[in-house]
């Protein structure tokens, strides 16, 4: 897990490692030509110091500034590690995500639904992996929260094959005004990809990123 995080920053530094090698023999070339030129220069008119001293300030500066970005690695370097320790923790439990694709599996689908108010008129689409509306129904719907299982049968009765499902719902009000209404999926977590920028859950195909949970919940061992 470690080495999969890590390689996300191997090579910035290798790049930073360069970079202080080329700064440092920079430096040490400007310390042999200043103390060669002090060394040689004329009593009546010594060389001005000024410069020398601000080209000191300059390097100090870029010094200081290329272990300060060696200090944010580390610590990037160590947030990441710390984000695929805590990813690793959701394997094996429930999560309810924000989201609107689920699996359709031993018949059933099934999202966490919440509206704003209550509708007098919603559509329900189901729609495939494809994109095709296989199922549409017309209902009305409460406000708050509550859920919404599909059988698995298009809107001529016919069953369907199991994989991932959308739902989209149009909602109104009495006024004709819409609706706001927000979905949620739950299921279980089989793997966690550490690929990435960020950990994300997989349950069966569906990805899930860590900012989408909305609660967890492990399985009594």
């Amino acid at each position: 897990m470690t080495s999969s995080v890590s390689s996300a920053t191997s090579s910035a530094a290798a790049s930073q490692a360069a970079t202080r090698q080329t700064i440092a023999g920079n430096f040490d070339t400007f310390l042999q030509l200043l103390t060669t030129q002090l060394q040689n220069q004329n009593p009546l008119d010594p060389l001005d110091t000024n410069q020398f001293t601000q080209q000191l300030v300059q390097f100090s500066s870029v010094e200081q500034q290329l272990k300060t970005n060696d200090y944010l690695a580390k610590l990037v370097d160590a947030s990441a590690t710390d984000r695929a320790a805590s990813a690793g923790g959701y394997l094996g439990a429930t999560i309810t995500a924000d989201g609107s694709t689920t699996t359709l599996a031993n018949g059933k689908a099934t999202w966490n639904l919440s509206l704003n108010k209550p509708a007098t008129k919603a559509t329900i689409n189901i729609v495939n992996a494809s994109g095709e509306t296989v199922f549409t129904s017309t209902q009305a719907m409460a406000a708050g929260s509550d859920s919404y299982t599909w059988d698995g049968r298009t809107s001529d009765g016919s069953l369907v094959t199991g994989g991932q499902y959308t739902i989209k719902i149009d909602a109104t009000d009495a006024a004709g005004q819409p609706v706001t209404v927000s979905s949620e999926i739950s299921g279980k977590v089989d793997a966690v990809d550490l690929s990435g920028d960020t950990p994300i859950l997989k349950i069966g195909s569906i990805s899930v990123s860590l900012d989408k949970v909305k609660t967890l919940q492990k399985s009594a061992s």
